[in-house]
């Protein structure tokens, strides 16, 4: 029952926000009882925070699987873009804020693996990137890893792109794309064509009428 009422929760939260989904809306879905929720769970932050620590340690084997198969360092950044992609319609655009303002011990969490993870992984990508003459030699690995890693929250701020009027998948690829091309050298931006068309192919074949 416990691993149902989490992924019944994971799905309203992501599909809705945080704030706006009650324990009673839970129970409703899942045709139980507010108080069969409460025996498994103090209230709502404690629901939040499994799901969250859930859903990084999914996020990072699913990275990690990538890094594994990805060929080069520019596949694998395009391959993460891809990922994200595909888990969009999941995610609702204010989720990342809505815990920020409202949920500082879960937000922590994301934090947590924000500094420690995805910083660990984008300088382990650059610095491949580097190594293999993909990427410029002449860049700050450490001070380019902190940009990207902040552009990946940048997309879900309210602020800066109001979801109103910009599609955060779409945000999340041009800062990608953008961050990517200003790193490349020539050989880089031989490999990231060749791969872009690639994946453009395939998203085709995936959506024929987009």
């Amino acid at each position: 029952m416990k691993e149902r009422i989490l992924a019944e929760a994971e799905q309203l939260f992501w599909k809705y926000g945080v704030r706006s989904v009650t324990m009673e809306d839970i129970a409703r879905r899942l045709g139980i009882s507010k108080k069969t929720i409460y025996q498994h769970f103090s209230d709502k932050q404690e629901i939040l925070q499994q799901v969250i620590s859930g859903k990084i340690t999914d996020s990072e084997t699913k990275a990690d699987c990538l890094t594994v198969h990805a060929t080069n360092p520019v596949e694998e950044i395009l391959m993460v873009l891809d990922m994200m992609r595909k888990n969009s319609g999941q995610v609702s655009p204010n989720f990342l804020i809505d815990i920020q303002r409202h949920y500082p011990d879960a937000f922590a969490l994301y934090k947590q693996h924000k500094e420690n993870y995805i910083m660990r992984s984008i300088l382990e990508n650059i610095q491949k990137g580097i190594d293999q003459g993909l990427y410029r030699s002449d860049i700050n690995p450490p001070i380019l890893a902190r940009l990207r890693a902040e552009q990946i929250e940048w997309a879900f701020n309210n602020d800066f792109f109001p979801t109103n009027k910009y599609d955060m998948l779409e945000v999340q690829r041009e800062l990608m794309h953008h961050f990517v091309r200003g790193i490349l050298t020539e050989k880089g931006f031989a490999v990231y064509n060749q791969y872009l068309n690639q994946f453009k192919h395939e998203v085709e074949r995936v959506q024929p009428n987009a």
